[in-house]
């Protein structure tokens, strides 16, 4: 085995791929052409109606560059809209149309069988480790590492 397969770098890496790739397999199955991270957005805006892009990228920890062409896409596909805040006329909010939320009610169980899926190997006993320690270690600063 090489030094690389040992490394956590490398081992979350290849769990993202994993993790995107079954995610996309997935999504193509139920006939949807949804990116996880589009789901996230669509999923923050059913819990969080009427908030920017920026408020809506910190909450699925997505950069501003990378969030505007997510809201691009999801937006041309008729499933969230913009409009003008009423607190300032030149700022934009964003909501999920009647579509969107179609969308996402019928996307729930075909996502959560993705997760299902991801951690298949696991135990309950090691799932529930595995998230935990997961969450710990992304709560961590990004730029500095801190917690």
């Amino acid at each position: 085995m090489s030094e690389i397969h040992t490394m956590p770098g490398h081992i979350i890496r290849r769990l993202q791929q994993i993790s995107s790739s079954i995610f996309a397999q997935h999504m193509r199955d139920a006939g949807f052409d949804l990116t996880s991270p589009q789901f996230a957005a669509l999923s923050i805006l059913q819990d969080q109606p009427n908030i920017d892009q920026a408020t809506l990228a910190s909450a699925i920890a997505i950069d501003r560059a990378t969030i505007g062409g997510i809201v691009d896409r999801v937006v041309a596909k008729g499933l969230v809209q913009r409009q003008t805040n009423s607190q300032d006329r030149r700022a934009r909010v964003l909501s999920l149309t009647d579509e969107g939320h179609r969308i996402l009610t019928r996307l729930h169980p075909v996502v959560q069988n993705v997760q299902d899926i991801i951690l298949q190997n696991l135990t309950a006993e090691e799932t529930r480790g595995f998230m935990r320690l997961a969450a710990k270690i992304s709560a961590q600063d990004e730029t500095t590492g801190a917690r």
